[in-house]
């Protein structure tokens, strides 16, 4: 027992160890904020008590847990030493309970020194037969594996079980959820997931499997969870969207990108016929009118001929009555009019059909994928877009943003070409979280993929990271596509799919801020 004690104060004090990666997909992004609960009572100093459990973060520095599983914390006050190991990391933390309901079986503890990642609640409904996800550390897995007294209170990732909802129930004035992924002592106080990695309930029981009865687990319910939290008054995330996978949203996008695409086409076409029908019409009318005109000279060319004609026969006439002046003129005349005649005729309009002054020929409609990528747009409001979206743990606020020219967004913030899209990727510095963040000016559409990724993750990603020296705004061309050959090496570092998907459509703002 002292070999326990001696483990457990250097543990707290930051004993390092190995840090364990987590897998890229939903529940091992929740399985890094999984801690393991260990409570030790010393009293003139010896070991009079020992436990552990289970827990998980709702904030970067509170976890909750059962309450039967800090309870030698209440039966030697003053003299129990509670231990929180992360799943990550390489070493634990001493904690306090700051909030304890023993009638719904939930505490919270606060410790210090690090930050984890939080889990987000699920505030949905849950369906009777929904695939559900037990995290935490089994008492019988660290027995069957343990090879020292350290080997309890290291960092490990937690082990997951996989089972069906199966139904709500009372105990003892709770409500809990019965449900059949296998837990043991020790995955008290974990939290049980839907597909998404959301917590819907807290592991605080199993039934005793007896002349092979089937055992089941009972997790305390959502419903008193959040109770609980709110009476603690320790904020939290909780999300309603039903969970989907990220395939079933980018076919969502995919469809909807090429209904889009179709509906540009159309009213390409249609803008298109639409000009060249305005302009058969002026050619038809010029067609008209110069049919007119031409028609218009040649009767009057037809009747200069004629009335040329008619004088010179009048000078004839006079020069026979022996009118001499008279018939000059009648000559002169008469000649003038059959020169302009045939003048005229000769200058007569081709027939040529033009347009009217001031209708210009209308210039081909663009296709719909071609637009000036650079160009501003200024201020604009995005909203989400929950059909095409899946969320974790996100808020999914409207977002208000100034895209100038050049990538430049609010002013500030240089995004990178990305075809004729543009592209931004964060990495905090103590989040692990990698937020890549798309706008496309085409389609006015603004996108954010969320990577949620262990410890060893983000230090890869940092590392790339530092090397990006442009922090500002610029219309170096060259920067830029410096700027974008390192977030592809970001990029490459990042799993196949994304954690979260978050789609906006953008539109102008209201100039008058409403």
């Amino acid at each position: 027992m002292r070999t326990l004690v001696l483990a457990a104060l250097l543990i707290l004090a930051g004993l390092g160890f190995f840090p364990q990666p987590a897998r890229a997909d939903d529940i091992s992004a929740t399985a890094r904020s999984v801690v393991r609960v260990v409570t030790i009572a010393i009293v003139d100093d010896e070991v009079v008590g020992f436990g552990h459990g289970s827990g998980f973060a709702v904030a970067p520095n509170r976890i909750v847990t059962n309450a039967h599983v800090v309870e030698l914390a209440s039966r030697y006050p003053g003299n129990v030493v509670i231990g929180v190991v992360p799943s990550e990391g390489t070493k634990g933390y001493e904690g306090k309970v700051i909030a304890i309901d023993t009638v719904h079986d939930l505490a919270l503890i606060e410790f210090t020194g690090a930050r984890l990642p939080t889990v987000a609640l699920y505030s949905g409904p849950v369906d009777e037969g929904s695939n559900v996800t037990a995290l935490g550390y089994p008492g019988n897995v660290d027995l069957a594996t343990a090879r020292s007294a350290a080997d309890y209170i290291h960092p490990l990732s937690p082990i997951r079980s996989e089972g069906v909802f199966s139904g709500r129930r009372q105990m003892s004035g709770t409500d809990v959820m019965l449900h059949t992924a296998g837990i043991a002592r020790g995955n008290s106080g974990g939290p049980l997931l839907d597909p998404c990695g959301r917590v819907i309930g807290v592991n605080s029981a199993i039934t005793k499997a007896e002349d092979g009865d089937t055992s089941f687990g009972f997790a305390i319910a959502d419903s008193e969870l959040a109770a609980f939290l709110a009476r603690a008054k320790q904020p939290y995330a909780a999300v309603g969207t039903p969970c989907t996978s990220i395939a079933d949203v980018d076919k969502a996008d995919r469809d909807a990108d090429a209904q889009a695409l179709s509906l540009a086409e159309a009213n390409r076409r249609e803008a298109a016929a639409r000009a060249a029908s305005d302009q058969q019409s002026a050619l038809s009318s010029a067609r008209i009118a110069a049919d007119r005109h031409r028609e218009n000279v040649m009767a009057i060319a037809t009747l200069m001929l004629v009335l040329g004609a008619m004088g010179i026969g009048g000078g004839t006439l006079l020069e026979l009555q022996r009118r001499r002046r008279g018939a000059i003129w009648g000559w002169a005349g008469g000649g003038m009019l059959m020169v302009g005649a045939v003048v005229l005729f000769v200058l007569r309009p081709s027939g040529e059909t033009m347009l009217p002054k001031g209708v210009a020929t209308p210039a081909p409609v663009p296709s719909s994928t071609a637009v000036s990528s650079t160009a501003a747009l200024g201020k604009m409001v995005c909203r989400f877009v929950p059909e095409r979206s899946r969320v974790i743990s996100s808020q999914t606020s409207d977002v208000a943003i100034d895209w100038g020219q050049s990538g430049c967004m609010n002013g500030r913030t240089q995004y990178a070409e990305n075809g004729s899209k543009w592209d931004r990727i964060l990495v905090p510095g103590e989040e692990q979280t990698v937020s890549v963040m798309q706008f496309d000016p085409a389609t006015r559409q603004y996108v954010t993929r969320r990577y949620f990724l262990s410890a060893s993750q983000m230090d890869s990603v940092r590392k790339i990271r530092s090397q990006v020296t442009l922090k500002a705004c610029t219309p170096d061309e060259a920067g830029r596509a410096n700027l974008a050959t390192q977030q592809a090496a970001i990029r490459a570092a990042l799993p196949p799919q994304p954690n979260e998907k978050i789609v906006y459509t953008c539109s102008p703002a209201d100039p008058s801020g409403v």
